[in-house]
């Protein structure tokens, strides 16, 4: 603690700046973000490169706005950020994350789709020192989740079952939920077509997680649409030196 004077002229006593930045350096080791994208600010969130575009720079100022108005404004809704593979969604979803531990203290959580769902199974094996709840309780109580590659894994009863849960009992409780999927928000199709156009249409968030769960996020998130050129393909492809 160190001693101050407050705009009344009082003097008080407030946490020391270097106890603030431990702080928030512990939420952030919570956080589990993965190391691939711990630079990933919304400082470096690029718009610049050749192939981006309006797309990109409008979800950019959206996720300012959003950390701007967090908690109060945003009263538990959260950010449902689609768009098409190297777009830069999961950089835009870890600098929201990153921007409300430090600037809004807020505890939040990173989580793979796909590997959330591998821990609950595994959770399943008698050999494993943990429960189903031991792995969902963070994700439910996370004040603030992202969760990355929604859709991702192959949809089966049980897949659809785990995600209604996770998503009810956030939607429930109000806690903010951040998702990147690379499914357009579109409802489940396939009715009417014939078989060869069923196999060549573009899956949608509907097919991937079902009409009811993708009727719950419309409640839940406010859809950023996100398109442009793939960064990794361009900007963002690998080099040596």
């Amino acid at each position: 603690m160190v001693l101050a004077v407050n705009a009344a002229g009082v003097r008080v006593a407030r946490v020391c700046g270097c106890q603030q930045v431990a702080r928030s350096g512990h939420r952030v080791s919570a956080a589990r973000i993965p190391k691939r994208y711990e630079h990933c600010t919304l400082d470096s969130y690029e718009t610049g490169f050749r192939g981006a575009n309006a797309s990109m720079q409008q979800a950019h100022l959206t996720a300012r706005r959003f950390v701007e108005a967090y908690p109060v404004e945003t009263d538990g809704k959260g950010l449902l950020i689609t768009g098409n593979i190297g777009v830069g969604k999961t950089h835009l979803a870890v600098g929201l994350l990153l921007a409300l531990i430090e600037e809004k203290s807020a505890q939040a959580l990173f989580y793979d789709y796909r590997e959330l769902l591998k821990q609950i199974q595994h959770s399943y094996n008698a050999q494993v020192n943990s429960t189903e709840l031991d792995v969902l309780k963070p994700v439910f109580e996370a004040e603030v989740l992202v969760l990355d590659e929604l859709g991702a894994q192959k949809p089966t009863d049980w897949v659809w079952d785990t995600v209604a849960l996770i998503l009810n009992t956030r939607y429930n409780d109000k806690r903010t939920t951040i998702i990147t999927t690379n499914y357009p928000d579109l409802p489940a199709g396939g009715v009417g077509l014939s078989a060869t156009q069923r196999a060549t249409r573009e899956e949608t968030l509907g097919d991937r997680i079902g009409e009811r769960m993708r009727s719950r996020l419309a409640e839940m998130c406010v859809r950023v649409e996100m398109s442009g050129a793939d960064f990794r393909q361009s900007a963002g492809r690998a080099r040596f030196g």
